[in-house]
């Protein structure tokens, strides 16, 4: 993969040999941050879990207290008193079963997470193919299929993510933007893996997590020391 002047002259400033703390990776990988455009920091969680087991997959969500940066398109199937309640909540779709066929057939995906009332999940079912590899089937887990409509839109509008192991066994996830100050991004990241230690499986034997990076969208990656975050 050829790569940029930019990101030559940016990955010069990190050693790959060292495991950074925290403060030091973030003010690191901010300082790398220089498109364009504001450029959104990810982590990515390198686990000792095989997710081909039931018992060792890791799915949940979790608030951030800065939020994401992102503006996030929310589509609820809902119908009734709830399709109402969806939108006074700010959803910025609501349907039934007429979207199916636009969103099969037509390949609309204008929406970034996917919410869905317990009794709509039949009809959502008919759209695994399409918004299942896509990582946007509404799962109970992450609290996008449920009743309470209102509290999942609101939560996902303040910066709630998913987080969810690959194939490979990684997790990766947005922490913020590079514009977003060094505390707020040390207070993401530190929600985040508050969230993510907790849910390491009970029958995970040797070290959950292996490796964990930092990275903004067109800088190089830092290492983050592991063992300081096991503690």
């Amino acid at each position: 993969m050829k790569r940029g002047k930019r990101y030559i002259e940016a990955a010069k400033s990190v050693d790959r040999a060292n495991l950074y703390d925290v403060p030091e990776a973030i003010a690191l990988v901010k300082k790398n941050a220089c498109a364009k455009f504001d450029e959104t920091i990810e982590a990515h969680l390198r686990t000792g879990c095989d997710g081909r087991h039931a018992d060792q997959q890791i799915r949940g969500a979790v608030v951030l207290p800065h939020g994401t940066g992102k503006t996030v398109r929310i589509l609820v199937f809902a119908k009734g008193p709830k399709a109402d309640e969806a939108q006074a909540a700010g959803a910025d779709y609501v349907g039934a079963e007429e979207l199916i066929p636009r969103i099969q057939n037509e390949g609309w995906l204008d929406f970034d997470v996917v919410v869905a009332t317990p009794d709509m999940m039949g009809v959502v079912g008919r759209l695994g193919r399409v918004l299942g590899p896509k990582g946007l089937m509404p799962n109970p887990k992450a609290g996008t299929v449920t009743m309470d409509v209102t509290k999942a839109i609101h939560e996902i509008k303040a910066g709630k993510i998913e987080y969810r192991l690959d194939k490979t066994n990684i997790i990766h996830v947005p922490v913020g933007k590079a514009s977003f100050t060094e505390e707020q991004l040390a207070d993401n990241f530190q929600t985040l893996i508050d969230a993510i230690m907790k849910a390491r499986p009970s029958t995970l034997k040797g070290a959950f997590l292996k490796s964990v990076t930092l990275t903004s969208t067109m800088g190089p990656g830092v290492k983050l020391n592991v063992a300081k975050l096991s503690n």
